[in-house]
């Protein structure tokens, strides 16, 4: 019998510990909250007069530096999932033809159950059993937390709260995320603008972006000051906000919009603990994520790897 692991979390972190150990003879079941896979590199459809447009509205680039994650980037430019976005810079690279396609062919690899959140992770004998409003999972010999700090602190307060006071210590930055697509072009807009401008940091046309259609279809990220000032903000208002903003960095009125969705990231952005992953060997738990090493793709990646590296299994896979 093979040892029996849980991953809690669908993102770019979990799904690469989840796929290293599968590889390792480990039997791995993913559960992620969401309707998909993503996290923060998470691609939204709208549909506009029958139309599809595509918005990467999380992370809108990576960029690579660790040998072992650019050997999984040239595989994923191979199998044409990642291509190189010379518009955001001379190493940035986006997934294609959405930036959430590297996770996609990810999650059909290893399996993932959608839709089931996971409340609590509690004992089960020498084991652990996940409960959530679906019912309990389990048991599994191992249990992999990875979702942002705050929400990692929360889920493991109770069984392991080291890990958890290590999770709470760190703050994300919230950021706001506006989905435009505009009635006209915009003669002259660069592809890529990161104005200084105190509500918007990014400002992007995705239709420049390697595979995708000629829609309209911008992005808008603000600040995260900004963002940090008016959580409490609707949809509505966040997004009329920042495309006033908009029309200040360029100086002119915009042509009417056809799309406007505003989106918060209440967790978008960690500096790092510098831990790159936390694991306790005599409850078996352990938790990888970006916000373990620093606020890139990358990070997610080597965090999940390298956790998944360092699991011994309970008994020899057959």
């Amino acid at each position: 019998m093979r040892t029996s692991l849980a991953v809690i979390g669908a993102g770019l972190a979990g799904l690469t510990a989840a796929q290293r150990l599968i590889r390792r003879g480990f039997a791995v079941q993913v559960f992620d909250k969401g309707r998909g896979a993503g996290g923060r590199m998470s691609t939204r459809r709208e549909d506009r007069d029958g139309r599809n447009l595509f918005f990467d509205h999380g992370a809108q680039y990576f960029t690579v530096r660790d040998r072992r994650f650019a050997a999984q980037v040239a595989t994923w430019e191979a199998q044409g999932l990642v291509a190189p976005w010379p518009q955001a810079g001379p190493q940035a690279y986006t997934g294609t033809p959405m930036m959430c396609a590297p996770l996609v062919d990810m999650a059909q690899a290893v399996g993932v159950q959608f839709g089931v959140r996971i409340d609590a992770v509690v004992r089960d004998g020498d084991g652990w059993q996940l409960v959530g409003e679906q019912g309990r999972f389990g048991p599994f010999d191992a249990v992999i937390v990875a979702l942002p700090a705050e929400q990692a602190a929360d889920l493991l307060h109770w069984p392991a709260p080291e890990l958890a006071a290590t999770a709470a210590r760190q703050r994300s930055q919230p950021c706001w995320t506006t989905l435009v697509s505009l009635s006209a072009p915009l003669p002259g807009h660069a592809a890529v603008t990161r104005p200084k401008d105190p509500v918007l940091a990014w400002i992007a046309d995705n239709s420049s972006k390697p595979g995708r259609t000629a829609e309209s279809a911008w992005v808008l990220q603000s600040t995260p000051d900004w963002a940090a000032d008016n959580l409490d903000l609707g949809r509505e208002d966040a997004a009329s906000a920042m495309m006033t903003a908009w029309q200040g960095v360029i100086g002119h009125d915009l042509p009417p919009a056809a799309f406007v969705r505003g989106h918060l990231w209440r967790y978008a952005r960690s500096p790092g603990s510098g831990d790159g992953f936390l694991w306790s060997d005599d409850q078996r738990l352990g938790v990888c994520g970006d916000w373990l090493i620093g606020p890139r793709i990358e990070a997610a990646w080597l965090s999940g790897w390298r956790l998944a590296e360092i699991i011994r299994p309970v008994r020899p896979a057959p």
